[in-house]
């Protein structure tokens, strides 16, 4: 898939969903946005099988990630838990929603050439051994992903003095 899909994918997701894009001046936490390019990953998965009639193979991978999928899940509905409170349920209905709907707008805009592009999403998704793996090729096949709020940034934790560092220097020369 080329960058300009991807942002187009994206771009029509954002333009559908203007409640979630108001909801980017919070940021999402690095376990949120492993959530989140897992779910990213589930959707295209469900969009390739059902326009490449590959749903047994859709149906394989669900029941192996049946765990990490929920997981998952769990972790996008949290961000929205986290950072919209009573809004969450809708903002999360209409995330999902305008996630299917921005990578199906890419495979429209690919037309013949969806499926063969498609081809090896599901075997690189078989190969997957960890939740991280899943991530990454979501990142590595560039899905499309409807939420593009920023990453927190990480706060560096602080060195503990030491009993040495503490010390005077009068009290190191005894």
């Amino acid at each position: 898939m080329t960058p300009s899909r991807n942002l187009l994918g994206g771009l029509t997701a954002v333009m559908l969903l203007p409640g979630i894009a108001s909801a980017q001046s919070v940021c999402v936490q690095p376990a949120e946005k492993t959530a989140f390019d897992i779910r990213a990953l589930q959707s295209q998965l469900m969009v390739v099988a059902l326009t490449c009639g590959q749903q047994d193979a859709y149906n394989t991978f669900v029941t192996r990630f049946q765990g990490d999928l929920g997981n998952a899940f769990r972790g996008v509905a949290g961000h929205f838990r986290r950072t919209s409170g009573a809004r969450s349920q809708r903002l999360l209905d209409e995330y999902i929603t305008s996630l299917a709907n921005g990578q199906s707008q890419v495979g429209i805009s690919q037309g013949s050439l969806f499926c063969r592009n498609q081809a090896p999403i599901f075997a690189q998704a078989m190969a997957a051994t960890s939740p991280a793996d899943l991530a990454l090729l979501s990142l590595a096949r560039e899905v499309p992903q409807a939420l593009t709020t920023p990453d927190c940034a990480v706060r560096a934790t602080p060195v503990r003095a030491t009993r040495a560092s503490r010390r005077t220097p009068a009290a190191t020369h005894r």
